[in-house]
């Protein structure tokens, strides 16, 4: 099998822009605290006093627990022991877009909403059976969800034996990318990557992935955070990502983090996809691209 460049967020893939020449020691800049750029996760009316510098390879903040106690996460940089859960963290989150894609994904394509209930309508003209007709929209979900299954299984493969198959040799040697856990109570719940373009002068944010146990904490936002401070302390000119995903949720996290929608791509294509009429027929992504301009050049 042909796999090309995996690029899907966990929760999507998301995409900055590299510098011109990028020094070997990038990854090694000190990192300024994210509340001295953004606002800080925990919010609050009155700003308080600067805390110390965290070391040049993790930053740590606060995320909302239950009940509104504050709990204490740490993102830093990958190391190769962590290799299975992270590859755990991906794979749970990709596994999500399976149903989210055959059900959710539906809602946004009208078209396809139409053809179904001209299918339904068609087997009661031609069988005047009603438990039958009932029975067509059961079968077409069916098998929304069958080839949704499919293809992103064949894609999940793929990426699996390629960027996250060796993350140290493709994420952390090479200049002007990295990636990030998100550490919680002494348990890795998230992760993220940057990969830089020389090209353009961007860095991709992508393989952003939060534990399903861990949610809703603000975890994403630090980790995206993360990787918007790569971008400006080695100076590229904007991040730039890309995403399948159809919650609104995530959408609103890109937003919140300043990101802007540039455009989408309908009928967006993935490894492992045969083009085959029946397989247009139930099976559909959306491709949403954003992108953060850090500074004119």
């Amino acid at each position: 099998m042909h796999c090309l460049s995996p690029k899907m967020v966990c929760e999507t893939k998301i995409v900055a822009e590299d510098h011109d020449t990028i020094p070997g020691a990038k990854k090694d800049t000190v990192i300024v605290s994210s509340s001295q750029m953004w606002p800080s996760l925990s919010g609050g009316s009155a700003p308080s006093p600067a805390p110390p510098m965290p070391p040049p390879s993790a930053a740590a903040g606060e995320v909302a627990g239950e009940e509104g106690k504050k709990e204490h996460v740490c993102i830093r940089e990958f190391h190769p022991a962590e290799q299975d859960t992270v590859r755990r963290i991906f794979y749970d989150g990709i596994m999500e877009r399976i149903p989210n894609t055959a059900f959710r994904g539906l809602k946004q394509q009208p078209f396809t909403q139409l053809m179904y209930v001209l299918l339904a309508l068609l087997c009661f003209l031609l069988t005047r059976c009603l438990l039958l007709t009932c029975f067509v929209p059961v079968f077409l979900l069916a098998m929304r969800y069958y080839y949704s299954r499919k293809v992103i299984l064949t894609y999940l493969e793929c990426a699996l034996h390629t960027d996250m198959a060796d993350i140290e040799q493709y994420y952390m040697k090479p200049p002007g990318s990295c990636f990030w856990v998100a550490v919680l109570d002494g348990n890795v719940v998230g992760i993220v990557a940057a990969r830089g373009s020389e090209d353009d002068n961007t860095v991709e944010l992508r393989r952003m992935s939060v534990d399903s146990r861990y949610r809703g904490k603000g975890i994403a936002k630090a980790l995206g955070r993360k990787v918007l401070e790569f971008a400006v302390l080695n100076n590229y000119s904007s991040v730039v990502l890309g995403t399948t995903a159809v919650k609104v949720a995530a959408h609103k996290l890109y937003e919140s983090l300043g990101f802007k929608h540039m455009g989408v791509v309908e009928h967006y294509v993935l490894p492992g996809m045969t083009h085959s009429l029946v397989e247009k027929m139930f099976f559909q992504l959306r491709y949403h691209r954003y992108r953060l301009q850090l500074r004119e050049e």
